[in-house]
């Protein structure tokens, strides 16, 4: 066929989590190989099972029908069935139907269902601790996502008008932020938390990233934030949350959250840049998902944004808001079935209520058992030579160094030997950006405990082993 021209910045965009290695993976498994897939955060894809209240109320209220029956059932007086839907997850299929009006084959508002962006701001509220005269959360400036990376590139593709305007982002990364950048146009500005001192994070640091930017012309917009980390994993304290927002504010900048990890901090503790920032006048964005945490409902894309301190647009009377309104729009709106999970998970159902302890218990257990892998990993640590990990154990990743690897080979090149000799699918630390002259690796550890606990002394042996080659 004859070739054609298309957009460079969409061909020049690179994301590892399904680069080359993953895709080495899937040829392996193709043949008959056995692959652990440690590469990305994909939950229900690994075994994690689904939250049954959940669940249970996306099934009513795709077919209605059922509640009708169902409470039929309930009411024969026969043995009850414990793996079918009370009276109160009855009610609350219904209540959400009531509200849809329309089911969930309708388009809703194009911010989302107004019912589920009151329940958001109200969750806000409650996480942060907010008083009846604080700083509350306003249904109006949420908008449901589709995952949290669509609220993501929405943000970015208003903020970047130009070849000059820079986003400073955190080096390592998620890809998302370096795709999305290269693909509007801008400038990723690379800043680089201390992985030494737990990947904290200095004003100097933060100063000397945008200084260095100017001095190339570039103009920051907005800097971005990953709390907990991807794909470090690391909790950032909250001297480091407050130095961001000084920062910001000093310079007029937006602040970009990424806070999907906020329910996978494993005894840490996880304090929002809403809470943060408080009553000060710096631009928030910030982002959650039903993807992670203890949901893992990635396929159901769904998500939020909030938006606090929306800035005037130059030349208009328009505010920000007014303009990521009009962008929604014309997306019409966000899948409902994603935004009906991001209203359960900010709605779950409360103590005492009949299926409040099944939902407590598969909450529970999906968090100890990823504490458990986070730890059946790092424990195998010391026995690797050259390989440290820093930080508290947050998110669904492990970023260990690879302090030891052999003259004149690099990350990309010991993840490959290690998928193709042990079946250990693993993403390189270059792909999510690094300092200049270390090595690392992202470890998503969501197989179960058995596959990693069989993979570990063949992932020990090769280690030592490549490591000392030549």
């Amino acid at each position: 066929m004859r070739a054609i021209a298309i957009n460079r910045s969409v061909l020049e965009m690179e994301y590892a989590i399904r680069g080359p290695i993953p895709q080495r993976a899937a040829q392996l498994a193709r043949e008959g190989r056995e692959i652990i897939p440690c590469n990305i955060g994909n939950p229900l894809a690994l075994g994690q099972q689904p939250l049954t209240y959940y669940r249970q109320v996306l099934s009513l209220l795709e077919d209605p029908s059922r509640i009708r029956r169902e409470r039929t059932l309930l009411a024969g007086g026969g043995a009850p069935d414990p793996d079918a839907p009370d009276e109160y997850t009855l009610g609350t299929a219904e209540d959400m139907l009531q509200q849809l009006k329309a089911g969930t084959g309708a388009y809703s508002e194009s911010q989302g269902a107004l019912f589920i962006r009151e329940a958001v701001a109200a969750f806000i509220d409650r996480r942060d601790g907010v008083s009846a005269t604080g700083q509350k959360a306003d249904p109006d400036h949420i908008f449901l996502t589709n995952g949290a990376s669509e609220g993501v590139r929405n943000v970015l593709e208003l903020l970047i008008t130009g070849p000059a305007d820079g986003i400073m982002i955190p080096i390592p990364q998620y890809p998302l932020y370096s795709a999305t950048i290269r693909r509007c146009g801008g400038i990723q500005v690379n800043y680089y938390p201390d992985e030494d001192r737990e990947w904290s994070l200095t004003r100097e640091e933060l100063e000397r990233a945008r200084a260095r930017a100017a001095k190339q012309g570039v103009r920051v917009r907005a800097l971005v934030v990953i709390n907990p980390g991807n794909p470090t994993g690391a909790i950032l304290d909250e001297a480091t949350q407050a130095t961001v927002v000084d920062f910001a504010e000093a310079h007029g900048i937006a602040i970009l959250a990424d806070e999907v990890y906020q329910d996978n901090v494993y005894g840490g503790t996880f304090v929002s840049f809403a809470k943060m920032v408080g009553g000060r006048n710096v631009p928030l964005f910030s982002f959650h998902s039903v993807s992670k945490g203890f949901f893992g409902e990635c396929g159901h894309r769904g998500g939020y944004m909030e938006v606090r301190n929306p800035p005037a647009v130059e030349g208009s009377s328009c505010t920000l808001l007014d303009v990521l309104i009009k962008q929604a729009s014309v997306s019409l709106c966000s899948n409902t079935i994603g935004q009906i999970l991001v209203g359960l998970a900010v709605q779950p159902p409360p103590p005492g209520t009949p299926p409040y302890a099944r939902f407590a218990r598969e909450r529970e257990c999906i968090l100890a058992d990823l504490r458990e892998k986070a730890g059946i990993i790092k424990a195998a640590f010391p026995r690797m030579a050259g390989v440290h990990c820093f930080g508290r154990t947050g998110a669904m990743y492990l970023f260990p160094r690879l302090e030891r690897l052999p003259a004149g080979t690099n990350d990309f090149e010991y993840c490959m030997a290690l998928l193709e000799e042990t079946g250990l699918c693993t993403v390189n630390g270059a792909g999510f950006g690094q300092k200049a002259g270390t090595h690392h690796m992202r470890i998503a550890f969501l197989p179960s405990q058995q596959e990693l606990s069989a993979v570990l002394d063949r992932w020990i042996e090769f280690h030592n082993r490549y490591c000392t080659a030549g």
